[in-house]
This record gives C-alpha cells, structure tokens and sequence, in this order.
C-alpha cells in the first residue's frame, strides 16, 4: 500500500509517498532521530511517539539487524494479536518517504480507548525538523485518511496541543472540523473520505 503526493517547491515537484516502514531508509531514518534528539525529543519522560521510540529502540537501530527487528515490530503493531504494552491498541504506522528519504510518520491507531478520546485520537504525525514547512504533514495527513477509512474509521479524531498553529492548519485543510477544547488538546473530526 503506497499512496503518493507530489509537492511543489516554487521550481520542481517533489514526491513523497506513504510506505510501510522500510529497512532500506535506515540512514536517513537515523539522521532523522538524531534531528528530533536536537529539539529535545527521547527524554523518558517524552510521551509523544518518537519520543517513546528512542527510548525504547534507539540501542537496536545501531545495527542493521537491530533495525530491521524494529521496521518488523512496528509492521507486526496492525496486527490484532501483536503483543503490545497494556492500554495499546492495534495501529498501522507509515513513513512519510521520498525514495531512500525518511521525512515523517504517520500512525492510525484502529480503535480509541478512552485516553485516546481525551488526548491523542486516532491518527498521529511527525515531520522531521528539516522538513517541516514545506506541506509534508498536510499531504501525508491527506494520504493516510483513505487508509484509515479501509480500517472502518469513518471520521477519524485527530488532536493537536491548543497552541500548536502548524498542526491546526494540516488538520483543518484535511476538513478537520474543532469539536473541542480538553485541557490544552484541540480535538478534530476528520472525514476519513
């Protein structure tokens, strides 16, 4: 499953399509974990995906084995009877790539708990820090929401922090409609067709 974009840059389209994690990405993937680490990503205390990513893989990804282990858990995570950390639900996460170029992820989470309703929904995204402002998020957003419709996801919740503009703006040109305000999280309806 590939769903493509082509972005323009003033001068040439760039395409970027959606992929199932792929171990033939692993330099710029790992360039791009270094990018998050540079902006404070990796804490243990960092709840946000690639954050917990770092924390719990970032030792394997130092071997070609130990990634290809790690691009195999995450594909095995959409799978209902994958062993996975209590309050997770099965999730299908795909990189946002341009050839051999990590640029993002996307993950859509197949069923919400009720933290999810509160805080995180269904879909989730990540644009690495050289890449951002260059409509990435936008359009791998727009990719993935057909994708969450084969899931059974009619219209998917996608939050973002009530201060986060940037991610307001993906979510709203994806027809993301506010519902409301919990804490400092903007939760959204998305169509997912």
């Amino acid at each position: 499953m590939r769903m493509r974009a082509t972005l323009w840059d003033g001068t040439n389209g760039a395409v970027a399509e959606l992929s199932p994690p792929l171990v033939d990405v692993r330099e710029s993937f790992l360039a791009a974990m270094a990018e998050f680490r540079a902006e404070g990503r990796g804490d243990p205390s960092d709840e946000t995906m690639v954050g917990r990513e770092i924390v719990e893989y970032a030792s394997r990804w130092s071997t070609p084995e130990g990634f290809e282990a790690f691009v195999r858990e995450l594909r095995l995570q959409a799978l209902e009877g994958s062993p996975r950390p209590e309050g997770h639900v099965p999730s299908t996460t795909l990189w946002w790539v341009d050839g051999r170029e990590y640029l993002g992820r996307i993950g859509i989470r197949h069923r919400l708990t009720a933290k999810l309703r509160e805080v995180g929904g269904h879909i989730g995204y990540v644009v690495r820090p050289s890449a951002r402002h260059l409509g990435h998020a936008t359009a791998m957003l727009r990719c993935a929401l057909p994708v969450a419709r084969t899931l059974g996801i009619e219209t998917a919740l996608v939050t973002c922090d009530a201060d986060n503009l940037g991610s307001r703006k993906v979510i709203e040109h994806n027809g993301g409609v506010l519902e409301d305000q919990r804490g400092g999280k903007l939760r959204f309806r998305v169509p997912t067709s």
